[in-house]
C-alpha cells in the first residue's frame, strides 16, 4: 500500500510540475533542430510535391512531412505562403511560421515554389471573400510580394502569383478578367524583380477547365491564356505555372481541346509558342490521379500508382521545356474528409500510401 501510495504523490507532483511549467511559458515542447543540410537523391530531377504545411502547427510535423518527401526522392515542392497569415496590418509582417517552413525545406535539400494569395480583411471590402481582390488592392498585394521577395532573398528563388483565376470561385466570386489578371501580375512582377531581380515569376496556375464561352463558372484555359497574352503579358512573368490534371485518362493520351487530362499541357505550350513566348518554361505546379472509390474522376488505387510514375516520367523524356512536375499532394495536416484525401502520398498520421512507396523506388531506380 506504502509503494502505491508514493507512486500516486510521484504522479500529482509531476502534473502539478508540468502544468505549471506549462502556464509560467517555460514547456515549450519538444526542442526541433533544422539539422545538417541534406540532399534529394533522384533518379528523375523534375519531381515535385504539394506540401500543405500552411496550416501545419507542430514543427516537428513539418520537419517530417519535409524530411519523407526528401526520402521519396522529390526535389521541389509548392507550398502556399497566404498574404492574410503573413501581413495582419498594413506594413506588419509576421513571418515565423513561414521561416520555419522555409528553413526545414532548404536543410533536406528542397527547392521551393511559393504559391502567394489570399486576402487580408483589410485589403479588401467588407463581406467579400479572401479570394476577391479589386485594382484598387492590387498596389497593396504588389508590395506583399516585394516584401516577400525581399524576406526570402537567396531562400525562395520561385514565386507564383494567384492560383487558377480562370475560376470563378479562385477570383474572388467575380466575372473571370484576363485583362484584370495581366495587370496584377504586372505590378507583382515589377515589385518582385524590385526586391530581387534573380527571382523567377510564375504566372498563370489556370484551371483546366472546358467551361464554354460566357460560363458562368469560369473560362476555358486555352482562351484565358490567349486573352492573357492579347492583355499584353508577355513581359511579366518569366515561367508558365499549368496544372495538369490526368483525370481518368493515362498520361499517355494524346492532347484534345475537348478533354481534360495529361498532356493538354502540350496544347498549352502551343499557344506560348504561337505567342513568341516558346523561349520560356513551364512548371507543372499541380497535376496527379486521384483514387477515390465513388468519384467520378477518379482511377483504381493500382491505375494512379502507375499513371503518376509514368507522368513524371513522360515529362523528363519528352519534355525538355517542362521544368519541373509538382503533385497534389503530399499529405494535409488534418484529413479533408472528401475525396480530396485520395490525392495524397501520406496520411495526415504520417502513414505511407503504397503511391509513397512505389515513387520512391522509382526515383530510387529509374524503373516505372
Amino acid at each position: 500500500m506504502e509503494g502505491i501510495r508514493r507512486r500516486r504523490q510521484y504522479i500529482i507532483l509531476t502534473v502539478i510540475i508540468l502544468a505549471a511549467l506549462w502556464v509560467f511559458g517555460a514547456w515549450r515542447g519538444p526542442l526541433i533542430t533544422i539539422g545538417p543540410a541534406q540532399h534529394v537523391q533522384t533518379h528523375n530531377p523534375k519531381m515535385g510535391v504539394h506540401t500543405r504545411l500552411t496550416d501545419e502547427v507542430e514543427e516537428w510535423k513539418i520537419k517530417r512531412t519535409l524530411e519523407m518527401v526528401r526520402e521519396m526522392g522529390a526535389p521541389w515542392i509548392v507550398e502556399y505562403f497566404p498574404w492574410a497569415y503573413y501581413e495582419p496590418a498594413k506594413g506588419r509582417f509576421v513571418w515565423n511560421h513561414a521561416d520555419m517552413v522555409v528553413d526545414h525545406a532548404r536543410a533536406q535539400g528542397l527547392t521551393v515554389i511559393a504559391r502567394l494569395g489570399f486576402v487580408p480583411d483589410w485589403a479588401r471590402p467588407k463581406d467579400t471573400t479572401a479570394l476577391y481582390l479589386d485594382e484598387a488592392g492590387y498596389d497593396d498585394f504588389a508590395d506583399y510580394v516585394y516584401a516577400f521577395v525581399e524576406h526570402f532573398r537567396g531562400r525562395v528563388d520561385y514565386i507564383i502569383i494567384w492560383n487558377e483565376p480562370n475560376l470563378r470561385h479562385e477570383w474572388g466570386n467575380r466575372d473571370v478578367d484576363p485583362a484584370g489578371y495581366v495587370e496584377l501580375l504586372r505590378r507583382a512582377y515589377q515589385r518582385a524583380k524590385e526586391a530581387n531581380p534573380e527571382v523567377q515569376v510564375l504566372a498563370g496556375a489556370l484551371a483546366p477547365t472546358l467551361a464554354p464561352e460566357g460560363s458562368p463558372d469560369g473560362m476555358n484555359d486555352l482562351i484565358y491564356l490567349q486573352r492573357m497574352y492579347e492583355a499584353g503579358a508577355a513581359p511579366w512573368f518569366d515561367i508558365l505555372a499549368v496544372h495538369a490534371y490526368g483525370w481518368v485518362y493515362p498520361p499517355e493520351d494524346p492532347p484534345d481541346p475537348e478533354v481534360v487530362n495529361f498532356r493538354r499541357t502540350e496544347l498549352i505550350r502551343e499557344i506560348m509558342v504561337n505567342n513568341g513566348d516558346g523561349n520560356k518554361p513551364i512548371i507543372i505546379t499541380e497535376a496527379g490521379w486521384n483514387d477515390h472509390p465513388r468519384w467520378s474522376k477518379a482511377v483504381r488505387p493500382a491505375q494512379r500508382i502507375a499513371y503518376t510514375i509514368a507522368a513524371y516520367e513522360w515529362a523528363l523524356q519528352k519534355w525538355d521545356w517542362c521544368q519541373a512536375v509538382v503533385m497534389w499532394a503530399f499529405r494535409f495536416p488534418r484529413p479533408a474528409r472528401t475525396y480530396q484525401d485520395y490525392f495524397t502520398f501520406v496520411a495526415d498520421d504520417f502513414y505511407p500510401k503504397p503511391i509513397y512507396w512505389e515513387v520512391q523506388r522509382y526515383a530510387r531506380t529509374g524503373e516505372p
